[in-house]
């Protein structure tokens, strides 16, 4: 099998040579974030039902979630929610097969449920918040494709789209994922005061880098504004240890600039989200599958999050294109920016996409036949194997925000 492959080098400055760079991340409490990691348990968790009932996993779409913010008062010692968090889970799932009936709106909202549960520990899940489904079914044409996929055959697109993925990642964007990593993983331990709802705004102009931060204080931890103001400085001395251990350049950290100390207005909640109060969130809104949010690299603006990881390739080429970009860097010497693109056709085996694209910037002399006869292997290779995918977004190995 013969695929069209498409390489070429690119005459581009570098986005490490560029002057000015700007990367943003939103964490797992913002309320986009939190769109994205519901939609995403609800598909894994359909995807296993499917897979116990049926020996497959069936049609659906969980991709269309929206969170409608609630309301409340925080205050210093403990405030409370007044108006409940509202998550609306839509999208499509298949009911029923073969005669046997799957309850998909029950596994959606425990799903969601205990998703919310784990990433924000201070929500009443009695009280805060509401999970109302409304699942539809799925078109009929969509599930013909799918069903036509059949036993042990590569599944066909289910759209005419594309994925994207690039590598290496610049100095910002790591240092912004390390930072992210650092605080979900140790910070919050140490300090529990601080809330999962954080957004990290990266800024670097030629060797020198900004980090704005907005970290959300959980008002039960907190009795006075100068215990406030003692967890923001912690978090900026975190934050700037962690983010000058990853670079050489000159970091400087800043955190909720908004606050207005003498006024008394400052980030404090009750849960750590600001969906308790005013902040709505989308799927697909927020971070890429690659965890950041790059102005200045080529994105798809397809939602990863929620859509189905057999033929949704929406979901699975910006999976995998980020993933061979990454193994190209990685096992090719001498790129320093690749861009991966992977164009689908409604109908067609995913293995075979209408063109798989690379363009890279090399960073030196070397022979540009061997590295793009190395290139194409890889690409081939991941191609060939692109269900690997599927088994791993269901395992929940895959970051898709």
């Amino acid at each position: 099998m013969v695929r069209n492959i498409a390489i070429e080098k690119i005459l581009q400055t570098p986005i490490e040579k560029q002057n000015t760079e700007i990367a943003e991340r939103k964490c797992i409490g913002h309320p986009d974030s939190l769109a994205d990691g519901i939609a995403e348990a609800v598909s894994r968790a359909l995807s296993k039902a499917y897979l116990e009932e049926c020996d497959a996993v069936l049609h659906h779409n969980t991709d269309q979630g929206e969170i409608v913010a609630g309301e409340s008062m925080p205050k210093f010692g403990g405030g409370t929610v007044t108006k409940p968090v509202y998550v609306l889970l839509t999208g499509r799932a298949t009911k029923s097969f073969e005669g046997k009936t799957i309850p998909t709106d029950a596994i959606a909202v425990n799903a969601a449920r205990d998703y919310l549960r784990n990433t924000l520990e201070y929500l009443n899940m009695e009280h805060d918040v509401i999970v109302d489904c409304r699942m539809g079914v799925g078109s009929s044409d969509l599930r013909d494709v799918f069903k036509a996929n059949g036993s042990g055959r590569i599944p066909h697109a289910n759209d005419t789209s594309f994925g994207i993925g690039h590598a290496p990642f610049s100095d910002l964007e790591n240092i912004i994922l390390n930072v992210s990593d650092h605080i979900d993983n140790n910070v919050r331990a140490k300090h529990p005061i601080i809330g999962t709802d954080v957004k990290i705004m990266g800024l670097r102009q030629n060797d020198d880098i900004t980090l704005t931060l907005c970290v959300p204080m959980i008002d039960r931890f907190c009795s006075d504004m100068g215990e406030y103001i003692e967890a923001v400085e912690f978090i900026k001395e975190e934050v700037r240890n962690v983010a000058s251990g990853s670079t050489k350049r000159n970091v400087n950290v800043a955190i909720n600039t908004g606050d207005r100390i003498d006024q008394e207005s400052i980030f404090l909640t009750v849960t750590g989200t600001s969906a308790e109060m005013g902040d709505d969130g989308s799927v697909g809104r927020g971070n890429r599958c690659n965890g950041l949010i790059t102005p200045q690299r080529p994105m798809s603006m397809e939602a990863t999050s929620g859509k189905n990881p057999i033929n949704h390739i929406g979901k699975i080429y910006n999976l995998l294109s980020t993933e061979i970009a990454k193994k190209c860097v990685a096992e090719v010497e001498g790129i320093d920016d690749l861009y991966i693109r992977l164009l689908s056709q409604i109908g067609k085996p995913i293995d075979q996409p209408l063109v798989a694209s690379a363009q890279y910037i090399a960073n030196g002399i070397e022979e540009a036949d061997k590295m793009e006869k190395e290139i194409y292997a890889i690409i081939d290779d991941s191609l060939a194997n692109v269900t690997d995918i599927t088994e791993r977004v269901i395992r929940g190995e895959l970051r898709t925000f």
